[in-house]
């Protein structure tokens, strides 16, 4: 009993971890990219000031899985969070775009080891009969605290400083958290997993590559809609309080719709959600493309779309744990977390490029990066359904 009960509140404050994460990612990005509109930056630079976040994810990406079986979770997770509250801390010391890029690269690192500790904790202890499950309340905190942080957009209001040192302060009181559960290790590699590290992730990739898209497809969708959407709705003569909702109905969507489509996986098979996911968000973002000039029409379809598609970090890592032998689960991770960069990596820069140069409907775009990630599926079940 003593052990089931420790279990519970470790894995609660793994995800209390999350939730803070989430809400300062979901504030930086759509806060920066507001400041920098007002201030007259192009929108394909404020594209690339935001790509500092995913880069800095990328950098540390091939190191950061020899640490992590060597030294356990919880100190991946306490420089991981130390690095992401005090570089929020700094933002308001000094506003340049240098700086803030330096700044964003950091805090990429320090999510990226929070992150890949966190879930490859959660993916390594749970049994696979509820395994969406607890990871469906993983990417639900996360969800949460992503919906809560555009709110706090409106705090530019009354300080520029203000919303930076809440959240710095937030994510210290969350990292605070992990002292009081106890360190643990991967379980050791075997077999040919053990020669190198290429050949881990060959092997990795091997059996989960599918279950790789749905992380890089929410990558592209979290930086996206996040960082450049903001852009093109005030283009579109929308308020700062109409894109802080917009963003939030997405967000919302997402929270409502992770623990059931978790459990729903977990009981008729992960590939059929995320099709079914896929499929929708493509008809719906077609859909926003019509009606983006009707705010009352964007709410309700971000919202929409949000359900069908916001769950797709926590169903792709579950994905790929079932496709995936349980010692190569770090490895698996890693790559989960490395596409989620490069998809949240490319919204920005073809999202910036697509707005300066194309003057066609933003949500056309997303749209059809989530109709290509579907074909591909579609193929890659019937061509498993064959066999």
């Amino acid at each position: 009993m003593i052990l089931a009960n420790y279990e519970q509140r470790k894995y609660w404050v793994l995800v209390a971890i999350v939730a803070i994460s989430g809400f300062s990612q979901g504030m930086l990005m759509p806060l920066i990219s507001v400041i920098f509109e007002t201030d007259g930056v192009s929108s394909f630079l404020n594209g690339l000031n935001a790509t500092g976040l995913y880069i800095g994810t990328l950098l540390i990406s091939p190191f950061i899985e020899k640490p992590l079986r060597k030294y356990g979770y919880k100190p991946i997770i306490l420089v991981g969070g130390a690095l992401v509250f005090v570089s929020l801390l700094l933002f308001p010391l000094w506003k340049s775009a240098a700086f803030w890029f330096i700044l964003r690269m950091l805090i990429g690192i320090g999510d990226h080891g929070l992150h890949f500790a966190t879930q490859t904790w959660i993916t390594s202890d749970a049994a696979r009969h509820n395994l969406g499950k607890k990871m469906a309340i993983y990417g639900l905190s996360f969800g949460i605290g992503f919906a809560v942080g555009p709110l706090f957009v409106n705090l530019l209001k009354i300080s520029e400083a203000l919303p930076f040192i809440l959240s710095s302060v937030l994510c210290c009181l969350a990292w605070s958290l992990v002292f009081f559960i106890k360190n643990e290790r991967p379980e050791a590699l075997i077999g040919d997993a053990n020669n190198s590290g290429l050949q881990r992730y060959k092997l990795a990739f091997k059996y989960g590559w599918i279950g790789f898209l749905p992380p890089f497809v929410y990558g592209f969708l979290e930086s996206s809609i996040h960082s450049l959407f903001p852009v093109y709705a005030l283009r579109l003569e929308f308020t700062v309080s109409d894109v802080s909702l917009m963003l939030m109905a997405f967000s919302v969507g997402a929270i409502i719709t992770q623990l059931p489509l978790g459990i729903v996986g977990d009981k008729v098979g992960r590939s059929r959600v995320i099709i079914g996911g896929l499929c929708s968000g493509t008809v719906l973002f077609f859909m926003g493309s019509q009606f983006e000039h009707s705010a009352l029409a964007l709410y309700i379809l971000f919202a929409l779309a949000g359900g069908s598609v916001g769950s797709f970090f926590s169903l792709g890592i579950t994905y790929m744990a079932e496709l995936t032998p349980k010692n190569l689960l770090p490895t698996g991770n890693l790559l989960c977390s490395i596409f989620f960069s490069v998809g949240s990596l490319s919204g920005p820069v073809f999202g910036g490029l697509y707005l300066q140069y194309i003057d066609i409907s933003f949500l056309v775009l997303i749209a059809t990066v989530l109709l290509i990630v579907l074909l591909i599926n579609i193929f890659y079940s019937m061509k498993k359904g064959v066999a």
